[in-house]
């Protein structure tokens, strides 16, 4: 019986062993990770930003063209024109209604 009682606990020990070292493996793995999450998220809100960057850019460079008289872009600036159109009516109506 104490022989059943040594064993039971020496395996006990062993298993206390082994989930520890599991134990510092995964919070190791889940420091790397942590780590990998955050360079990750700097790269993608680089990307990000680069992104804006360049659809701005395209926004632009789409008005450019219709304003020098590209016909595939005529629709692109009379949009743009009676957006500013709206925006300036918008103004006048304010200051009208505001006395001035």
């Amino acid at each position: 019986m104490l022989q059943d009682l040594e064993n039971n606990f020496s395996e006990l020990e062993k298993k206390i062993l082994l989930l520890q070292k599991n134990y510092k493996n995964l919070t190791e793995k889940f420091s790397e990770l942590n780590i990998e999450h955050e360079d990750l998220k700097k790269r993608y809100d680089e990307e990000r930003k680069k992104n804006q960057v360049l659809a701005e850019e395209q926004k632009n460079i789409k008005l450019y063209s219709a304003i020098s008289g590209n016909p595939e872009h005529n629709r692109l600036m009379k949009n743009h024109i009676n957006r500013l159109v709206k925006e300036i009516d918008f103004c006048i109506a304010q200051l009208q209604n505001s006395g001035l």
